[in-house]
């Protein structure tokens, strides 16, 4: 009996702070702008441009994810976070929700109580130096003095593989990636490791970036993706499948320049499906029907985002490698929208 009391109490706390949170597409309709938690700035990802507008891959999500909900792709409160400050912004609804710059853990999922609704870059830690040093291999670093970002998966994985190959390193903490880079540059490290995408957007930004190496190692798996917080299903489905919508729209040969007129209707069930001129997906999910479409509008799909920021034709030169398509030999795939 007394556990029946005890479940009882606990099912009707969860239900109060269930229907606290389930409140936030009406927050963010009523306050007509979505408020996005992004790096503190890295080229090709998440980074004001020369007028002050937020460019990058992962500011598309972001406007993706207003342009479904809001109709408008430019409404969006870009919020710098670092990697001590991201958890406590979105826990306080400082953010409605991260782009892509959390790695996806265990204790992140379940300790901390986040969600994560996908996964829009597959990436693994790396380390970057000088040619002039003349080390070709992660494992000549014995010794070095590494620039490393605190409250990050990074700094851990680091002690890891030093442990594990028996080497010892010296930590210089750092907390943005301006920092990390200003320091690397002036040589109060040897070695600058974070996600192999950080490292690539870095060294594009540099006077000389073939001046500088991104050694062959990558020590860790970083599935990186959007996070909300828990407790609001609708919230966390509106996000999750404006993400699988752009993947969906480039499975599908959907882009930014034929969306509007296959939104009419064609031969391709799911076509119609994503777009909603068949079924009520919209109404689902608590949007329009066309939700998808605006969407997809705003950016392109994912490989046009992919491609227009971070690219093989881009400064930051990143391949498609494990972001490629499922039917590419990578590992991007849209659950379907059946």
């Amino acid at each position: 009996m007394k556990k029946s009391v005890f479940v009882g109490a606990f099912a009707a706390t969860a239900l109060v702070a269930g229907m606290a949170q389930a409140q936030m597409l009406q927050s963010i309709q009523d306050r007509g702008e979505l408020n996005c938690g992004v790096s503190t700035g890295l080229a090709g990802f998440s980074a004001p441009d020369a007028n002050g507008v937020w460019q990058g891959f992962d500011v598309a999500v972001c406007r993706a994810v207003a342009a479904a909900i809001l109709d408008d792709a430019m409404a969006v409160n870009f919020v710098p976070t670092t990697g001590q400050t991201r958890f406590s912004a979105l826990a306080s609804g400082e953010v409605d929700m991260l782009a892509r710059n959390t790695t996806w853990t265990f204790t992140r999922d379940i300790d901390l109580r986040l969600t994560f609704v996908g996964v829009n870059y597959y990436d693994g830690q790396g380390f970057m130096v000088s040619r002039d040093l003349g080390v070709s291999s992660a494992t000549e670093l014995d010794g070095a003095t590494v620039c490393i970002q605190t409250g990050t998966t990074t700094e851990l994985n680091l002690a890891d593989y030093f442990r594990a190959n028996g080497m010892n390193y010296e930590p210089v903490p750092i907390e943005t990636n301006a920092e990390a880079q200003q320091q690397y540059l002036a040589g109060a490290c040897d070695v600058y490791t974070t996600d192999v995408s950080g490292l690539a957007a870095t060294r594009a930004s540099f006077e000389s970036p073939d001046a500088h190496v991104i050694l062959p190692e990558v020590i860790s798996k970083e599935p990186l993706g959007p996070v909300v917080r828990d407790g609001d299903k609708e919230w966390e489905g509106i996000v999750r499948w404006t993400l699988f919508a752009l993947v969906a729209a480039e499975e599908l040969g959907i882009t930014s320049a034929n969306v509007a007129e296959l939104a009419q209707g064609t031969d391709n069930p799911e076509v119609n499906r994503l777009l909603g001129s068949e079924g009520e997906f919209g109404s689902m999910l608590g949007l329009e029907s066309d939700w998808a479409v605006r969407a997809i509008s705003a950016g392109g799909n994912y490989g046009e985002i992919f491609a227009a920021n971070i690219g093989d034709q881009t400064p930051i030169g990143l391949a498609r490698g494990l972001n490629a398509l499922w039917t590419q030999g990578g590992l991007q795939y849209a659950m379907p929208f059946r």
